[in-house]
C-alpha cells in the first residue's frame, strides 16, 4: 500500500536546508551530489525516499544584518538554480501545481523555493516582490528572532503578533500568490495572520504543542483554524519538537545519552494534527539538514516510506497517505497559483 501511495502521490516536503549545508560545507558547489553524502540529503536518498517535490529553504541566520541576509538568500536561490541545471535528469524548476505534476510525470523532483524569515527582506516590500519574481513560493514570517513587524515564537514579543506593517505584508503576500508560512511565529502572530489572510497559510516545518509543549510547535486553537482557512500543517521531524524528554536533554548538559525518538513519535504528532485540523490540512516538512539529529528510522530523506508504513500499520489508507504526502499541499498551491502567475494584478499599496 505504501508503494502504491508513493507512486500516485510522491512526497512534497515543505522544508529542506540542503542549500545552507552546501554553502557552509561545499562553498556552494553542486558537484558530486549524485553520490552518497554524509548530509541528510543527496540524490540517491531523495529517490529512495519517494520525494517528488521539495521546497528548498533559502535561509540566512537572523543575526545577520538585513542586506547581508538578503544577499545570502539570493545566493541560495542561485544554488538551487544551478542544482537544477547541473542535474536536469533529476530536478525540474517548479512554481505551480501544474509545474509539479509535470515534473513528477517526467520522473523528476519538482524544486520550489521557500524564504525562511522576514528578516531576509531587510523590511523592503520591493525585495519581497523581487523574490516572488524569482519564483520564491513562500515566506516564513519570522525565524528565531522577532522582527520589526512580527513576533517570533522563540523571542520576546513586541507587536502582540503582527504590527500594522506586518498585516500589510500578509496582504501583499496574498496579492503576490506567495504562501504565508507561520512556522517559527508565536501563536499570537499565527492568529493575527489567519485573521488577515484571504489565502491558505502553511506551517512548512512545525509539529503539535499539545503533544510536545515546545515554542516551535502549533497549539490546538491555531490548528483548528486551518479547516476554515484551507491551510496545511507540514509536520516536522526535529526530535526536540517531538519529545519532551529529548527537548530536556537537548537544552540541558547532555552528559547522558539522548533519549530515543523514533517513528512512533513522528506519527503521534501527525495523527494529533489530523484529529484537530482534519485529514485535508496536514503534510510533511522534515527540516532535513536543518538540525543535527533525526528520529530513528527517518534519519534522512530516504526515510519517508518507513514513516508511511508506520501510519499504514495504524490503519491509514492509501488515499489518506496520499493526502498527507502531496495532495493537500497541491490543493493549497492550486488555490494561490493564479495570483502567483499574474504579475499584471492590482498594484501594491505596500512601499
Amino acid at each position: 500500500m505504501v508503494d502504491e501511495a508513493l507512486r500516485e502521490h510522491p512526497v512534497i516536503d515543505g522544508h529542506n536546508d540542503w542549500a545552507w549545508v552546501c554553502r557552509e560545507e561545499r562553498d556552494y558547489s553542486v558537484e558530486g551530489l549524485e553520490l552518497p553524502l554524509h548530509t541528510d540529503t543527496d540524490i540517491p536518498r531523495l529517490r529512495t525516499g519517494g520525494v517528488g517535490g521539495q521546497f528548498w529553504s533559502v535561509w540566512i541566520p537572523d543575526d545577520r544584518p538585513g542586506p547581508e541576509a538578503l544577499l545570502g538568500t539570493l545566493e541560495q536561490i542561485d544554488w538551487v538554480q544551478r542544482l537544477i541545471a547541473r542535474y536536469p535528469e533529476h530536478f525540474a524548476a517548479a512554481r505551480t501545481a501544474v509545474d509539479i505534476r509535470a515534473a513528477m510525470a517526467d520522473g523528476r523532483i519538482a524544486s520550489l523555493l521557500g524564504a525562511e524569515g522576514g528578516h531576509s527582506l531587510a523590511d523592503s516590500p520591493a525585495a519581497l516582490r523581487v523574490l516572488a519574481s524569482l519564483g520564491v513560493r513562500y515566506l516564513t514570517l519570522t525565524h528565531t528572532k522577532t522582527t520589526s513587524w512580527a513576533d517570533s515564537g522563540t523571542d520576546e514579543p513586541r507587536h502582540g503578533g503582527l504590527s500594522e506593517r506586518g498585516r500589510e505584508y500578509v496582504r501583499e503576500l496574498n496579492r503576490l500568490g506567495m504562501l504565508v508560512d507561520l512556522s517559527h511565529t508565536s501563536p499570537a502572530t499565527a492568529h493575527a495572520a489567519l485573521d488577515v489572510s484571504t489565502s491558505p497559510v502553511i506551517f512548512s516545518h512545525s509539529s503539535c504543542a499539545a503533544v510536545t509543549d515546545h515554542p516551535r510547535n502549533v497549539p490546538d486553537d491555531v490548528l483548528a483554524r486551518l479547516e476554515d482557512n484551507g491551510g496545511v500543517l507540514m509536520c516536522t521531524f526535529v526530535p526536540q519538537f517531538l519529545s519532551v524528554g529529548y527537548a530536556r536533554w537537548h537544552d540541558g548538559d547532555r552528559s547522558n545519552p539522548a533519549p530515543i525518538v523514533g517513528l512512533a513519535e513522528v506519527a503521534d504528532h501527525i495523527e494529533h494534527a489530523r484529529e484537530v485540523a482534519g485529514i485535508r490540512h496536514i503534510g510533511l516538512g522534515g527540516d532535513f539538514d536543518g538540525t543535527d539529529e533525526f528520529p530513528q528510522g527517518i534519519e534522512g530523506v530516504d526515510g519517508y516510506p518507513a514513516l508511511l508504513r508506520e501510519l499504514a500499520r495504524r490503519g491509514w489508507t492509501a488515499e489518506e497517505l496520499g493526502a498527507l504526502t502531496s495532495g493537500n499541499i497541491l490543493r493549497v498551491l492550486e488555490r494561490t497559483d493564479a495570483a502567483f502567475t499574474s504579475p499584471e494584478g492590482p498594484p501594491s499599496l505596500l512601499l
